[in-house]
Protein backbone atom coordinates (compact mmCIF):
# COMPACT_ATOMS: atom_id res chain seq x y z
CA UNK A 1 0.00 0.00 0.00
CA UNK A 2 3.00 2.56 0.70
CA UNK A 3 4.38 1.29 -2.82
CA UNK A 4 0.96 2.91 -4.08
CA UNK A 5 0.83 6.39 -2.40
CA UNK A 6 4.24 7.11 -3.16
CA UNK A 7 3.72 6.60 -6.75
CA UNK A 8 0.65 8.25 -7.09
CA UNK A 9 2.18 11.35 -4.59
CA UNK A 10 5.01 11.51 -7.64
CA UNK A 11 2.57 11.68 -9.98
CA UNK A 12 0.75 14.63 -8.33
CA UNK A 13 4.18 16.25 -8.01
CA UNK A 14 4.72 17.17 -11.24
CA UNK A 15 1.41 18.99 -11.67
CA UNK A 16 3.35 21.84 -9.60
CA UNK A 17 6.26 22.28 -12.22
CA UNK A 18 5.67 26.11 -12.69
CA UNK A 19 4.99 27.11 -9.52
CA UNK A 20 8.27 28.70 -7.37
CA UNK A 21 8.98 29.17 -3.30
CA UNK A 22 10.79 32.54 -4.68
CA UNK A 23 8.35 33.64 -7.42
CA UNK A 24 4.86 35.51 -7.59
CA UNK A 25 1.80 34.46 -4.93
CA UNK A 26 -1.29 33.71 -6.61
CA UNK A 27 -3.88 33.03 -3.69
CA UNK A 28 -7.66 32.11 -3.72
CA UNK A 29 -9.42 31.41 -0.58
CA UNK A 30 -7.20 28.90 1.26
CA UNK A 31 -5.31 28.17 -1.59
CA UNK A 32 -1.99 29.54 -2.44
CA UNK A 33 0.16 28.99 -5.04
CA UNK A 34 3.92 30.41 -5.55
CA UNK A 35 4.95 30.75 -9.05
CA UNK A 36 8.17 31.57 -11.14
CA UNK A 37 9.67 30.95 -14.24
CA UNK A 38 13.39 31.91 -15.93
CA UNK A 39 14.80 31.86 -19.65
CA UNK A 40 18.25 31.50 -19.71
CA UNK A 41 20.54 33.60 -21.24
CA UNK A 42 18.98 36.74 -20.59
CA UNK A 43 20.82 38.09 -23.75
CA UNK A 44 19.56 36.93 -27.28
CA UNK A 45 19.69 37.80 -30.52
CA UNK A 46 16.49 39.94 -31.99
CA UNK A 47 16.35 38.37 -35.10
CA UNK A 48 16.89 34.84 -34.80
CA UNK A 49 16.54 31.89 -32.63
CA UNK A 50 19.21 31.04 -29.78
CA UNK A 51 19.37 27.72 -27.61
CA UNK A 52 17.70 28.38 -24.47
CA UNK A 53 16.40 26.61 -21.09
CA UNK A 54 13.70 27.14 -18.87
CA UNK A 55 14.08 26.84 -15.62
CA UNK A 56 10.47 26.23 -13.38
CA UNK A 57 10.43 26.00 -9.93
CA UNK A 58 7.54 26.15 -7.19
CA UNK A 59 5.46 25.30 -3.93
CA UNK A 60 1.92 24.69 -3.54
CA UNK A 61 -0.15 25.08 -0.58
CA UNK A 62 -2.76 26.48 1.93
CA UNK A 63 -3.04 29.33 4.05
CA UNK A 64 -3.81 27.29 7.55
CA UNK A 65 -1.31 24.40 6.26
CA UNK A 66 -4.28 22.07 6.05
CA UNK A 67 -3.96 19.93 2.31
CA UNK A 68 -4.69 21.85 -0.51
CA UNK A 69 -7.00 20.20 -2.88
CA UNK A 70 -5.98 18.22 -5.74
CA UNK A 71 -4.47 19.12 -8.98
CA UNK A 72 -6.42 18.12 -12.06
CA UNK A 73 -5.14 20.16 -14.92
CA UNK A 74 -2.25 21.95 -16.04
CA UNK A 75 -1.53 24.09 -18.94
CA UNK A 76 1.28 26.13 -19.08
CA UNK A 77 1.07 28.63 -22.99
CA UNK A 78 4.54 29.53 -23.68
CA UNK A 79 5.73 32.70 -25.79
CA UNK A 80 5.56 32.92 -29.52
CA UNK A 81 9.17 34.27 -28.98
CA UNK A 82 10.21 30.81 -27.84
CA UNK A 83 10.36 27.68 -30.39
CA UNK A 84 10.23 23.55 -29.46
CA UNK A 85 12.44 21.80 -31.83
CA UNK A 86 12.64 18.02 -31.89
CA UNK A 87 13.17 16.63 -35.57
CA UNK A 88 15.68 14.27 -34.83
CA UNK A 89 15.79 13.95 -31.90
CA UNK A 90 15.47 10.68 -30.41
CA UNK A 91 12.07 9.74 -28.37
CA UNK A 92 11.21 7.66 -25.31
CA UNK A 93 8.26 5.48 -25.03
CA UNK A 94 5.84 5.26 -21.82
CA UNK A 95 6.03 1.51 -21.20
CA UNK A 96 9.55 1.74 -21.23
CA UNK A 97 10.26 3.52 -18.46
CA UNK A 98 7.72 2.02 -16.34
CA UNK A 99 8.42 1.11 -12.55
CA UNK A 100 12.13 1.98 -13.46
CA UNK A 101 14.54 3.62 -11.45
CA UNK A 102 16.37 7.22 -12.62
CA UNK A 103 19.27 5.02 -13.06
CA UNK A 104 17.32 2.61 -15.38
CA UNK A 105 15.30 5.28 -16.78
CA UNK A 106 18.67 7.47 -18.25
CA UNK A 107 20.19 3.64 -19.25
CA UNK A 108 17.39 3.17 -21.35
CA UNK A 109 16.02 6.75 -22.79
CA UNK A 110 19.53 9.08 -22.23
CA UNK A 111 19.48 9.94 -25.98
CA UNK A 112 15.69 11.03 -26.08
CA UNK A 113 16.35 13.52 -22.25
CA UNK A 114 15.74 17.20 -22.64
CA UNK A 115 15.24 18.17 -18.61
CA UNK A 116 15.96 17.22 -15.38
CA UNK A 117 14.22 18.31 -11.80
CA UNK A 118 13.80 17.26 -8.30
CA UNK A 119 10.51 17.06 -6.08
CA UNK A 120 8.63 17.13 -2.41
CA UNK A 121 5.23 16.17 -1.54
CA UNK A 122 3.83 14.51 0.67
CA UNK A 123 1.53 11.36 0.82
CA UNK A 124 -2.12 12.16 2.39
CA UNK A 125 -3.72 8.33 3.72
CA UNK A 126 -6.45 8.08 6.12
CA UNK A 127 -5.07 5.49 7.98
CA UNK A 128 -1.47 6.88 8.36
CA UNK A 129 0.26 9.99 9.05
CA UNK A 130 0.99 12.50 6.45
CA UNK A 131 4.59 10.53 4.86
CA UNK A 132 7.09 13.08 3.27
CA UNK A 133 8.26 11.97 -0.39
CA UNK A 134 11.17 13.45 -2.35
CA UNK A 135 12.84 12.63 -5.89
CA UNK A 136 13.92 13.22 -9.34
CA UNK A 137 12.36 14.39 -12.02
CA UNK A 138 13.47 13.54 -15.53
CA UNK A 139 12.28 15.02 -19.06
CA UNK A 140 12.34 12.61 -22.40
CA UNK A 141 10.95 13.65 -26.07
CA UNK A 142 8.70 11.48 -26.66
CA UNK A 143 5.53 10.94 -28.90
CA UNK A 144 1.90 11.36 -27.10
CA UNK A 145 -0.89 10.50 -29.23
CA UNK A 146 0.83 10.45 -32.82
CA UNK A 147 2.20 14.37 -31.66
CA UNK A 148 5.24 15.75 -30.38
CA UNK A 149 4.69 15.69 -26.72
CA UNK A 150 7.52 15.16 -23.30
CA UNK A 151 7.61 12.37 -20.49
CA UNK A 152 8.25 13.15 -17.15
CA UNK A 153 9.35 10.52 -15.27
CA UNK A 154 9.78 10.70 -11.66
CA UNK A 155 11.32 8.43 -9.09
CA UNK A 156 11.40 8.37 -5.35
CA UNK A 157 13.31 6.55 -2.94
CA UNK A 158 11.65 8.14 0.37
CA UNK A 159 10.51 6.74 2.36
CA UNK A 160 10.04 3.91 -0.46
CA UNK A 161 11.00 3.54 -3.87
CA UNK A 162 8.18 3.87 -6.98
CA UNK A 163 7.87 5.32 -10.25
CA UNK A 164 5.97 7.11 -11.87
CA UNK A 165 6.06 8.11 -15.85
CA UNK A 166 3.67 11.34 -16.46
CA UNK A 167 2.73 12.69 -20.83
CA UNK A 168 2.88 16.18 -21.65
CA UNK A 169 0.88 16.95 -24.93
CA UNK A 170 2.64 19.53 -26.85
CA UNK A 171 0.62 21.74 -28.82
CA UNK A 172 1.19 24.94 -31.41
CA UNK A 173 -0.91 27.83 -31.46
CA UNK A 174 -0.91 29.88 -34.92
CA UNK A 175 -1.62 32.85 -33.65
CA UNK A 176 -2.04 35.14 -30.67
CA UNK A 177 0.95 36.21 -28.01
CA UNK A 178 1.67 32.46 -26.56
CA UNK A 179 2.81 29.99 -29.24
CA UNK A 180 3.56 26.73 -27.58
CA UNK A 181 1.17 25.15 -24.94
CA UNK A 182 2.26 22.28 -22.86
CA UNK A 183 -0.69 20.46 -21.23
CA UNK A 184 -1.59 16.98 -18.92
CA UNK A 185 -4.62 15.88 -16.68
CA UNK A 186 -2.97 13.84 -13.37
CA UNK A 187 -4.66 10.74 -13.09
CA UNK A 188 -7.33 10.77 -10.32
CA UNK A 189 -5.80 7.84 -8.24
CA UNK A 190 -2.65 10.22 -8.21
CA UNK A 191 -4.73 13.02 -7.16
CA UNK A 192 -6.97 11.54 -4.38
CA UNK A 193 -3.68 10.35 -2.52
CA UNK A 194 -1.22 12.94 -2.00
CA UNK A 195 -0.02 16.46 -3.03
CA UNK A 196 2.88 18.41 -3.90
CA UNK A 197 5.03 20.63 -1.74
CA UNK A 198 7.68 21.87 -3.89
CA UNK A 199 9.25 21.31 -7.43
CA UNK A 200 12.29 22.34 -9.57
CA UNK A 201 12.81 21.48 -12.86
CA UNK A 202 15.31 22.67 -15.58
CA UNK A 203 14.11 21.84 -19.61
CA UNK A 204 16.88 22.08 -22.21
CA UNK A 205 19.04 20.50 -25.09
CA UNK A 206 21.26 20.86 -27.62
CA UNK A 207 21.98 18.43 -29.91
CA UNK A 208 23.32 17.81 -33.71
CA UNK A 209 21.04 16.80 -36.75
CA UNK A 210 21.78 16.47 -40.33
CA UNK A 211 25.56 18.02 -39.30
CA UNK A 212 24.21 21.45 -37.97
CA UNK A 213 23.90 22.19 -34.37
CA UNK A 214 19.61 21.99 -32.99
CA UNK A 215 18.31 23.12 -29.51
CA UNK A 216 15.13 21.59 -28.17
CA UNK A 217 14.37 25.60 -26.84
CA UNK A 218 15.23 28.27 -28.19
CA UNK A 219 14.13 32.24 -28.70
CA UNK A 220 14.60 35.66 -29.57
CA UNK A 221 14.55 38.83 -27.51
CA UNK A 222 11.52 40.66 -29.56
CA UNK A 223 12.80 44.60 -29.21
CA UNK A 224 11.84 47.14 -31.26
CA UNK A 225 13.94 48.56 -33.76
CA UNK A 226 16.19 51.24 -31.17
CA UNK A 227 15.71 49.09 -27.95
CA UNK A 228 18.53 47.63 -26.46
CA UNK A 229 15.98 45.52 -24.70
CA UNK A 230 12.32 44.40 -24.29
CA UNK A 231 9.82 42.81 -21.42
CA UNK A 232 7.83 40.03 -22.08
CA UNK A 233 5.10 37.17 -21.13
CA UNK A 234 7.33 34.12 -20.54
CA UNK A 235 4.30 32.32 -19.53
CA UNK A 236 0.18 32.32 -19.16
CA UNK A 237 -0.21 29.16 -16.94
CA UNK A 238 -3.64 27.86 -15.68
CA UNK A 239 -4.38 25.48 -12.74
CA UNK A 240 -7.51 23.32 -12.25
CA UNK A 241 -8.35 22.03 -8.93
CA UNK A 242 -10.64 18.89 -7.73
CA UNK A 243 -12.33 21.54 -5.76
CA UNK A 244 -13.68 23.70 -8.87
CA UNK A 245 -10.77 26.58 -8.69
CA UNK A 246 -8.94 27.19 -10.94
CA UNK A 247 -6.09 30.27 -10.83
CA UNK A 248 -4.52 31.93 -13.92
CA UNK A 249 -0.77 33.28 -13.24
CA UNK A 250 1.19 35.01 -15.63
CA UNK A 251 5.13 35.54 -15.95
CA UNK A 252 6.42 38.98 -17.26
CA UNK A 253 10.14 38.71 -17.70
CA UNK A 254 12.81 40.95 -19.81
CA UNK A 255 15.02 40.15 -22.32
CA UNK A 256 18.88 41.78 -23.76
CA UNK A 257 19.33 42.30 -27.46
CA UNK A 258 23.04 40.94 -27.85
Amino acid sequence: MRRLLIAAIIAAAVLGIVVAAQGEVYQRGNLRVTFDGRLRPHDLPRERLAPVTVSLDGTVGTVDGSPPPQLREITVAMNRAGKVFATGLPTCEAPRLHQTSTEAALRICRPALVGHGTFAAKVDSSDAPLIPARGKVLVFNSRIDGRQGMLLHLYGSVPVRAAFVLPFKIERLSKGEFGTVFSTRIPTLAADLGYVTEINLTIGRRYRYAGKPRSFLSASCAAPAGFSGAPYQLAKTTFAFSDGTSLISRLTRDCTVR
